[in-house]
């Protein structure tokens, strides 16, 4: 895992270009139901241990109270990129599984080089597109 001196997100954990909010600030914000995106940058030779390693992270984070369902997805074309969607009951719940001991071990595992941009998102409403 690379170091890096932003306190505001530690190991791999960036935000967002032209994000007002930073990560850990919204897991901060106490609402509910929420959904965690987070795009990776995986270095080059790195995917199928990128893979491997979320699939740690997400029987971690499968365990604790409120986690309702992940999915990750690939780029295509040899892209470098992965996704994580996953839903929760609450960000107070997202917080517990991400502040839990055992998910703080595995940033730990990064390699160096990789990248995630997490955001914390709700469903919108949209009139005849879209329910919330």
């Amino acid at each position: 895992m690379a170091a890096h001196d932003d306190p505001l997100h530690p190991g791999p954990i960036r935000s967002l270009t032209n994000a007002t909010t930073p990560f850990l600030v919204q897991l901060q914000h106490d609402t509910d139901p929420v959904v965690l995106t987070n795009t990776f940058v995986v270095p080059e030779g790195k995917m199928d241990y990128m893979i491997a390693l979320w699939r740690k992270d997400s029987l971690i984070m499968k365990a604790q109270p409120g986690f309702i369902s992940a999915q990750l997805y690939k780029g295509i074309a040899g892209s470098n990129i992965l996704i994580n969607v996953a839903v929760w009951e609450s960000t107070a719940d997202l917080r517990g599984g991400f502040m839990s001991e055992p998910f703080q071990e595995t940033l730990k595992e990064y390699p160096d080089g990789a990248l995630s941009y997490p955001q914390i998102l709700q469903k919108v409403a949209v009139s005849n597109v879209c329910t919330a």
